[in-house]
């Protein structure tokens, strides 16, 4: 495991990554709930907010926005994506390298891979040149480890979400992202499966304040060392609210009904 897994993207061994990867992944059709995100300047600035720990972007994000941030954010560039407009067997282009990355002073790559996808193999090979260019650059790997495509009955599975953490650690990462599996109990064999690597919880789609830190600080208590979330904050009408509350739950412990009034919510 590399030193920069725990001090670049992380403070005391936990993680909030914002991610803002969603432009490309689905579309206009994210920003709609708050439309003063669909520019980019809004999530730098939320990305300063002392709960986060890494901003997650596609290469033309950071290249237009980051060198004004260089200072304030610890910048993690995602390799591949694919628009919501491809319809095809789950696979994700690769749109950067990890070389050009740390060109653009990322401190962190992130990669996804569709275990169990007809494009599974292919992933693979393009995760492994990524994490090897990473790691001849000091950068940390963050996996988005999703299990999807035609040969799986149900993506949503504790034990697939296990497997896709144990993908994560199986090549190389060191942080894996996993959808939530839905306990507490199902969190810790993921966690339990992925070994040294590190894991994240996904943000997942919206939901209410409560439901939402609930899961966090569930898998929190599981092993899990944080999560990587972008609509559950920034399609909030006030996301800086619910980054308080996260940094209370993920960083302090503390339970989510008493980090929501700390933070002002009375959702």
């Amino acid at each position: 495991m590399l030193p920069s897994a725990d001090n670049t993207i992380s403070r005391d061994g936990r993680s909030i990554i914002l991610a803002y990867d969603h432009g490309l992944e689905h579309g206009p059709v994210d920003f709609e709930p708050n439309p003063a995100t669909a520019d980019p300047e809004r999530l730098f600035e939320l990305a300063t907010h002392s709960a986060v720990t890494s901003l997650a972007v596609q290469k033309g994000i950071a290249e237009a926005y980051y060198p004004d941030y260089e200072d304030e954010i610890n910048l993690m560039v995602k390799l591949n994506g694919t628009s919501n407009l491809w319809r095809g067997e789950p696979n994700s282009a690769v749109n950067c390298s990890a070389e050009y990355a740390a060109a653009l002073g990322a401190d962190a790559i992130g990669f996804t891979v569709y275990g169990g996808s007809n494009h599974e193999v292919e992933m693979a090979e393009e995760f492994r040149e990524a994490q090897e260019g990473a790691r001849e650059h000091d950068m940390a790997v963050v996996m988005w480890s999703y299990p999807r495509g035609q040969g799986l009955r149900n993506a949503n599975d504790p034990d697939v979400i296990s497997y896709g953490a144990r993908v994560g650690l199986e090549l190389g990462a060191d942080v894996v992202k996993v959808k939530y599996p839905g306990s507490a109990e199902a969190m810790a064999d993921a966690v339990e499966m992925a070994g040294p690597a590190k894991v994240v919880m996904s943000g997942g789609t919206m939901k209410d304040d409560e439901g939402f830190l609930r899961n966090v600080a569930d898998a929190i208590d599981a092993g899990a060392t944080g999560l990587a979330v972008g609509r559950n904050v920034f399609q909030r009408d006030e996301p800086e609210r619910i980054l308080d509350a996260l940094e209370a739950v993920v960083f302090e412990e503390a339970d989510p009904t008493e980090a929501l009034a700390v933070a002002g919510s009375a959702d």
